[in-house]
């Protein structure tokens, strides 16, 4: 049996969805495959969701922002979009979810916190959904 492919998408590709992408990631422990991408990507992973997944353990500081493309897209069966509005491309037979969530550019390690926490939340959620507990 194949694992679900996720695809986390915003526009920078630095907050959102590192944070979503490495949190399935490690709730999932193999059971999902994920990828993250962003329509306009950043230089670099914001230094203040470095620290906000830290806290959980999580290392995100080697990952860096990828470009969204119709191939990942097509690969994928759940997409998750946050705040990319319709640069993501659609494909019939795909599964879209769009997380409004604010972004974290801009913002503090205490106002990222709780960002971080409702998409832990989802996250956990949407695995339930694609990989109920036997």
């Amino acid at each position: 049996m194949s694992v679900p492919e996720v695809l986390f998408v915003c526009v920078h590709n630095a907050g959102r969805s590192q944070m979503a992408a490495a949190l399935l990631h490690h709730h999932a422990r193999g059971r999902v495959g994920v990828r993250s991408a962003g329509s306009t990507p950043a230089e670099e992973v914001n230094p203040a969701v470095v620290d906000a997944m830290a806290e959980l353990g999580i290392d995100v500081s080697r990952r860096f922002p990828t470009k969204l493309d119709a191939e990942t897209v097509q690969a994928s069966d759940v997409v998750v979009t946050m705040g990319c509005g319709d640069a993501c491309p659609v494909f019939p037979g795909k599964r879209y979810l769009d997380w409004e969530l604010d972004d974290p550019a801009g913002r503090t390690l205490d106002e990222i916190r709780p960002i971080r926490d409702a998409i832990d939340a989802r996250v956990r959620k949407l695995l339930t959904e694609l990989v109920p507990e036997g």
